[in-house]
């Protein structure tokens, strides 16, 4: 038995750490964006020390470590975790904020609807989870200096949003579903009313509506457009499903994203 303890302790220089040390070595090793290792160190120190502030600090840092190192699912698990255990901890403002960044980041899914792909099989979820949890940290946290910029991230989502769907009613326009692509762009003008991409929905329905024999109700959606955007290019020719238009969300994404900023300090507990 006394070999294999002397075994186990030459096998981790760790074993007998304190949990302030463990600590403090990961936070060495983060600084160095080494975040494989560090997240090796916050887990032992989690397991070591399952209770108190360095357990609760330990599992806010393998969230953001995770987030770090690219591993979203395993970041997400992280923070669900934290919210899970700890609901009314001094910190939920901050694990809220960067479960926000964390699907905020997916560039994957997040920048497809502003790509000009077909969208019809694509969901937004990292954008829409994003959105709902800005939304929740600013409606919770009024105060929390996260605020400001979860709303600034907040108000960004809805226009990526509503180009999304106005995508995927492009698509259905083009394929002859002018019912489906109708329905689309009525969620855009009902959901996102301040959004740039309203524009181009009104256009669409001027179109789905003509195209499904409803005349009047296409004339109506020709009067909402004409009223509120009355210069706008839809109201000198027909809309044509098959060319982008209005705002060319890839430019506009891209100087909003590059004006944001990223808290990546985290809280200390201690």
């Amino acid at each position: 038995m006394t070999g294999c303890a002397a075994d186990m302790a030459a096998r981790d220089e760790t074993i007998n750490w304190t949990a302030d040390r463990l600590y403090s070595e990961a936070k060495d090793e983060m600084s160095s964006g080494n975040w494989a290792q560090a997240i090796t160190l916050l887990q032992k120190l989690e397991s070591r020390f399952p209770f108190g502030r360095y357990a609760q600090q330990a599992q806010i840092d393998t969230a953001f470590a995770h987030w770090k190192d690219n591993e979203l699912g395993l970041a997400l698990a992280a923070v669900d975790r934290f919210l899970r255990l700890y609901p009314n901890h001094e910190a939920v403002d901050y694990v809220l904020y960067l479960k926000g960044l964390i699907n905020f980041n997916d560039r994957a899914t997040l920048f497809t609807s502003v790509s000009g792909e077909d969208m019809a099989e694509r969901d937004p979820k990292a954008a829409r989870e994003a959105f709902d949890t800005f939304k929740e940290l600013v409606e919770r946290f009024p105060t929390s200096k996260y605020a400001e910029d979860a709303g600034a991230r907040s108000r960004f989502l809805v226009n990526v949003l509503a180009q999304n769907d106005v995508h995927v009613a492009r698509y259905y326009l083009r394929r002859g579903a002018n019912l489906a692509a109708v329905n689309r762009a009525q969620t855009v003008v009902k959901q996102y009313q301040d959004a740039p991409a309203v524009e181009e929905a009104l256009a669409q329905m001027v179109l789905g509506y003509q195209s499904l024999g409803l005349d009047q109700l296409s004339q109506d959606a020709r009067r909402v457009l004409e009223a509120n955007y009355p210069g706008s290019a839809y109201l000198k020719e027909p809309y044509d499903p098959k060319k982008r238009g209005g705002v060319d969300s890839r430019e506009d994404s891209a100087g909003v994203w590059s004006r944001l900023k990223i808290w990546e300090k985290r809280p200390s507990l201690f």
